[in-house]
């Protein structure tokens, strides 16, 4: 008998949270807090990636004259490399859609 309480109990108790979280608003995007991609995107461009470069350019400068040519002529190979794979996922990122288009479209 105590037992079939309990689950009595149990029932009344899942109907009313079920009952109450089908009540429940949904949730939905709060207009004042979107992330600006564009504005972050520049900011990396116009900021950071200068500021990377001219780093390097001082550490090979700085390397080439300590006559560490060869590992200057490697640095600036795997850095030009680097920054034609970079070149080439910013040239996806814009031309991507259109890309995927062009090929899957008929």
């Amino acid at each position: 008998m105590m037992l079939v309480e309990i689950g009595q109990a149990m029932w009344g108790s899942a109907a009313r949270a079920v009952a109450a979280i089908a009540l429940a608003p949904s949730p939905g995007p709060d207009p004042g807090t979107t992330l600006n991609t564009d504005g972050i995107v520049k900011f990396f461009t116009t900021k950071i990636v200068p500021i990377l470069l001219a780093a390097l350019g001082v550490i090979f400068i700085g390397r080439a004259s300590k006559g560490e040519v060869s590992r200057v002529l490697t640095s600036s190979a795997i850095a030009i490399i680097g920054l034609a794979f970079v070149a080439g996922a910013a040239s996806l990122f814009f031309f991507g859609d259109s890309l995927v288009s062009l090929i899957f479209t008929k």
